[in-house]
């Protein structure tokens, strides 16, 4: 049963998402305000087919731009976040090159690093500056990597210094773009507390392959995940990007210690992702 579930899931998932794909692509050339909203519409989608249950604790940031920085556990964190505010990533250029996703990628309007040069990470922190004047929220990971979901490795800060972008402060003056950081912890499977095993399911990491990956998660079953969004903070506050990298990452270390240890959350979680799943609508083609 369970694999004739994942093959449901899966099939489901490539036919939406390639009726989805050229409205996306529509939306991206004439749309640009439908362009950022309906991956976040496609991803509450995909979650809930995925069977991925989020529970938020505090709000993400909207309204201006801001650069959510976030430990990273598996190609799922790119689902749970798309479906709770409309984002974009930012991802190593190798992303490019993979089949199918990278057109997924793209279409989310994600920011690429070349990882190997070190001009490429200046003009990448360039990239990622303009978005953040121009209102939009990125997804960062600093540890450069995913893990097995039961740590925090350490922060990289050479792309912080995009948030030292200065933007009106509403009093006359101006402050510097702000950070949110954000932990995330898999804390449930099929209803019960996921173990250090378990969690190794859903963990992408190393050189573990994509496909191979997404379809024994997908037959492994529900999941539960704490998403929780802290205050956000700026370099003004903390004294430059190392120092920001630094306590974002102390913080984020902090929440999903804290969510996997299954200690008192700070606010009731409010769960995002409610059952059945349905698929996105997709609205009239009016600018």
């Amino acid at each position: 049963m369970q694999k004739v579930r994942a093959f449901y899931v899966i099939a489901t998932f490539l036919i939406v998402t390639l009726i989805c794909i050229p409205y996306q692509s529509f939306n991206l050339r004439f749309r640009p305000r439908a362009a950022r909203t309906f991956p976040w519409r496609f991803h509450r989608f995909v979650a809930k087919l995925f069977d991925i249950r989020i529970r938020t604790i505090g709000k993400p940031l909207t309204g201006e731009g801001v650069l959510i920085v976030a430990n990273h556990t598996s190609w799922l964190d790119i689902v749970i976040f798309s479906a709770l505010t409309p984002l974009s990533f930012v991802a190593k250029s190798e992303v490019k090159t993979w089949p199918f996703f990278s057109t997924l990628a793209n279409l989310q309007r994600t920011v690429y690093v070349q990882r190997e040069r070190r001009q490429a990470t200046g003009e990448a922190r360039d990239q990622i500056r303009d978005r953040l004047l121009a209102g939009d929220t990125l997804v960062l990971f600093p540890e450069g990597t995913s893990n097995d979901g039961n740590a925090v490795l350490p922060f990289k800060s050479a792309l912080m210094g995009a948030t030292e972008a200065r933007v009106d402060d509403g009093k006359g003056g101006t402050r510097a773009v702000r950070v949110q950081p954000v932990s995330t912890a898999y804390v449930g499977f099929h209803g019960l507390p996921m173990g250090r095993e378990n969690r190794a399911l859903f963990a992408w990491y190393g050189d573990m392959e994509l496909v191979p990956h997404l379809w024994e998660a997908v037959q492994a079953g529900p999941i539960d995940v704490v998403v929780e969004f802290h205050p956000p903070m700026s370099v003004d506050e903390v004294g430059g990007r190392k120092a920001l990298a630094a306590k974002a990452e102390a913080i984020v270390r902090r929440g999903q210690t804290r969510a996997l240890a299954g200690l008192p959350l700070p606010t009731p979680p409010v769960e995002t992702v409610p059952q059945p799943a349905k698929a996105p609508m997709l609205a009239p083609a009016v600018a």
